[in-house]
């Protein structure tokens, strides 16, 4: 029983040192992120925040993540936006296989992502309903931590 209690122990810290670590290199890499009000003109909100998710279908973390940014984009209004990753039939026949079904739009020569600085996947900007940018979250976010700060964008 002391051997189960230890290991609970170390596998408690060790992932407290990874979330804090991950989250040290998050805020280190969103340093370059375009910090303006959202740089989308077509996008009009309607008294609620957006969370723009930038993926690829290349990237592993980013396939890891998709089911969290999916589970969001039932509640909350999500934009996805899927840099470098082939022509639309390539990303829809990705969403199809991966059972997701979140509306993208397709970024094949990285227009947006030059918009917006960016330059690792997967990256995450929460806008509030003024379109300032509140969040950023450079690599993979909990569904939990999405919905947190989907719902703090919404006060």
């Amino acid at each position: 029983m002391n051997k189960l209690k230890h290991y609970i122990k170390e596998i408690i810290s060790t992932l407290i040192i990874i979330t804090i670590l991950s989250n040290i290199v998050s805020y280190y890499r969103s340093n370059d992120l375009n910090k303006e009000t959202l740089p989308l003109k077509n996008i009009s909100l309607k008294n609620e925040p957006i969370m723009v998710h930038f993926w690829a279908t290349w990237c592993p973390v980013c396939k890891v993540e998709a089911p969290n940014i999916q589970k969001v984009s039932q509640d909350y209004r999500v934009l996805t936006i899927a840099s470098q990753s082939g022509k639309n039939k390539d990303i829809i026949k990705y969403l199809k296989e991966n059972n997701l079904s979140f509306d993208f739009i397709n970024d094949e020569d990285s227009t947006y992502a030059k918009k917006f600085n960016i330059t690792v996947f997967p990256t995450t900007l929460i806008y509030d309903k003024n379109k300032n940018l509140i969040f950023s979250e450079v690599g993979y976010t909990s569904t939990l931590g999405l919905y947190l700060r989907m719902w703090w964008a919404s006060l």
